[in-house]
């Protein structure tokens, strides 16, 4: 994940992952947040949109390298439900 994920990242993200996930059966998708320092509600969409992509699964989505502000809008948003916060993978 850049630095910062606003709507222009997280759009090119969205579009990159959903022409993967098309093609290729990926069944665990790890998001790494160590450089990320911004995230606005663009980047909770993104998160939210590739769970609902990969069939709603409780175990499909991994947050790493999260830092406090990261974790604290993952919290606030109630995303960490759906994302499991890990430390390296």
């Amino acid at each position: 994940v850049p630095e910062e994920l606003d709507h222009h990242c997280a759009e090119k993200i969205r579009i990159e992952s959903d022409r993967i996930l098309t093609k290729q059966n990926i069944r665990q998708i790890v998001f790494d947040f160590r450089r990320t320092v911004f995230m606005d509600s663009s980047g909770i969409g993104l998160i939210m949109g590739r769970y609902r992509m990969m069939g709603m699964r409780g175990d499909c989505i991994q947050a790493t390298g999260v830092n406090s502000y990261i974790e604290k809008l993952l919290h606030l948003s109630g995303v960490y439900k759906f994302v499991e916060i890990c430390g390296e993978v």
